[in-house]
């Protein structure tokens, strides 16, 4: 298959492992080119590329445009891969679609429905490709956990938990403040990997009840390089709530910077004859966790809550289940690749614009539940897109 050819616009910190996977990993993309409105990060990016081809990389050397427009108007460029702040990701998007040029974002596609249906209708209009991350849910982990549960090992769905718990990005992250912005926040932020994994594990969602909070309106950096800034905290950040999905199943969502705490993320699905442990959505591996009343001893005679004299170890009687698929490392641009193939190959790409927009729906309506104090009934419409399909070969995906 000839390489399809992208356009990297915004090459800041998420930028160094789609770097990496393009260059060592996905055979079929040919990086032609990076932008960003910081020159330096530019070409600090296409310096790695040059010491990969000196150690012995197969790939091109990208060239360095001077602004997005230069990109859109290169007639080599098939796909532009947006990796701009969440806030410019529908002016980019749409830019870039316009000039014809098919894309893929990080997430979110937008941060509200009318920027995201807007692009959605430009995409149709010209009928260019479409999609965007997260593409965790293409990994080794959340496909194990789907093909479980498609496969009845835990029976039929009851509901779900799933919780994103930190205290913020200001201590490490070197540039914090858009996460407390239009467009960030842990729901806007975080919430994309837990969202499209519920969905690609529960199909269609069809409302969402929730209540949301600002708890500290100011936020202090203690990172480099803005030690000592003050930050404005423009959206919500603490949001918890419940989605209520089509086949019946309920899970409950709790996403927050506002919170001491060890565990970051926890995603349990419960059935009617087992319960799933899903692994970290914001990663590609595992582990994958099962338990079946079968691997339970026989139950107990008195709560079970007043003969624990330490921190409960809670997975304790859960088997391990050995992961199905390829790609349990940090394979971002997993969905890039995909979509590329499906390109050449006119399939289905799996981490498209219908994904995108259902989760996005999904996302805003807890504030907009919190604002109402009702359940916010959803629009929008969703199947889900193909399980992966093994591929002999690393960093080819399939027909």
């Amino acid at each position: 298959m000839e390489k399809v050819k992208v356009a990297m616009i915004g090459v800041g910190a998420i930028s160094g492992i789609y770097l990496q996977n393009i260059t060592h990993t996905f055979r079929e993309l040919d990086l032609v080119g990076v932008c960003d409105l910081i020159p330096e990060r530019a070409q600090k990016g296409v310096q790695y590329v040059k010491e990969q081809i000196a150690a012995g990389a197969q790939v091109r050397e990208p060239k360095i445009y001077q602004d997005m427009y230069e990109a859109f108007n290169d007639p080599e460029v098939e796909v532009v891969l947006n990796l701009t702040r969440p806030y410019e990701h529908y002016e980019v998007t749409k830019q870039a679609l316009l000039h014809g040029k098919h894309t893929y974002s990080e997430k979110p596609l937008a941060v509200d429905m009318e920027e995201a249906a807007e692009l959605i209708a430009l995409a149709e209009e010209k009928n260019l490709r479409l999609g965007g991350a997260p593409d965790t849910f293409l990994g080794a982990g959340i496909q194990t956990a789907r093909r479980l549960i498609d496969n009845g090992f835990i029976g039929d769905v009851v509901g779900a938990s799933c919780a994103m718990v930190c205290h913020g990005h200001e201590t490490w992250h070197p540039d914090p403040e858009f996460y407390y912005k239009r467009g960030g926040g842990p729901m806007l932020d975080m919430g994309p990997y837990y969202v499209t994994a519920l969905v690609q594990l529960l199909g269609e969602a069809k409302g969402v009840m929730g209540f949301t909070k600002k708890t500290f309106p100011h936020r202090t950096i203690t990172s480099q390089p803005h030690y000592g800034e003050d930050i404005t905290v423009d959206v919500d950040t603490y949001l918890s709530g419940n989605i209520l999905f089509s086949n019946g199943a309920i899970a409950q969502l709790f996403t927050t910077f506002d919170v001491y705490y060890t565990q970051q993320a926890r995603f349990e699905v419960y059935g009617t004859k087992g319960s799933l442990v899903v692994p970290d959505p914001n990663t590609f591996g595992g582990p994958v966790l099962l338990l079946r009343p079968e691997d339970q001893s026989a139950g107990p005679k008195t709560d079970p809550g007043l003969d624990k004299k330490t921190a409960p170890e809670f997975y304790n009687g859960y088997k391990e289940v050995p992961l199905l698929y390829d790609y349990n490392e940090n394979s971002r641009a997993l969905g890039l690749a995909d979509m590329c193939k499906a390109l050449r190959t006119g399939r289905e790409h799996r981490a498209n614009y219908q994904q995108q927009r259902h989760v996005l729906e999904i996302m805003t309506s807890f504030s907009k539940s919190s604002e109402k104090g009702a359940m916010v009934e959803l629009t929008s419409r969703y199947t889900r897109t193909a399980p992966m399909a093994n591929n002999p070969m690393h960093g080819i995906l399939d027909d």
